[in-house]
């Protein structure tokens, strides 16, 4: 894999959400669609801004562990179909083996926070 400048890097918006919904996708074995929050630091001044986000995680996690989460989310990440759902940005998570481990700040922190 090619070195990226760290102004490439910079490009890359990175938020914590908190999970407000989980459920399995409709005929797909390993997708789950994901309602979350982005605080209002995305909009100042605004309402809290939720989006919606389907992930390839159904084989790992239960829809209802999670609830209540904070994850970190791609917030800037153009948006994609996925089984005929808009899926606005991308929750990160580690892999390994026949694992996953979702990404997740070591303190509880505002939703909508820019992870740097």
């Amino acid at each position: 894999m090619e070195s990226i400048s760290i102004d490439k890097f910079k490009e890359i918006d990175l938020r914590v959400a908190k999970v407000l919904s989980a459920e399995k996708v409709e005929n797909a074995d390993k997708l789950l669609r994901l309602e979350i929050d982005l605080g209002s630091s995305t909009n100042p001044g605004q309402a809290t801004e939720k989006r919606q986000i389907v992930s390839g995680i159904a084989e790992y996690y239960a829809p209802e562990s999670l609830v209540g989460r904070e994850i970190i989310v791609v917030y800037n990440l153009e948006p994609r179909t996925l089984k005929g759902l808009e899926s606005k940005g991308m929750l990160l998570a580690a892999s390994g083996d026949g694992f996953v481990s979702l990404l997740e700040p070591d303190k509880k922190v505002p939703p909508g926070s820019k992870i740097f």
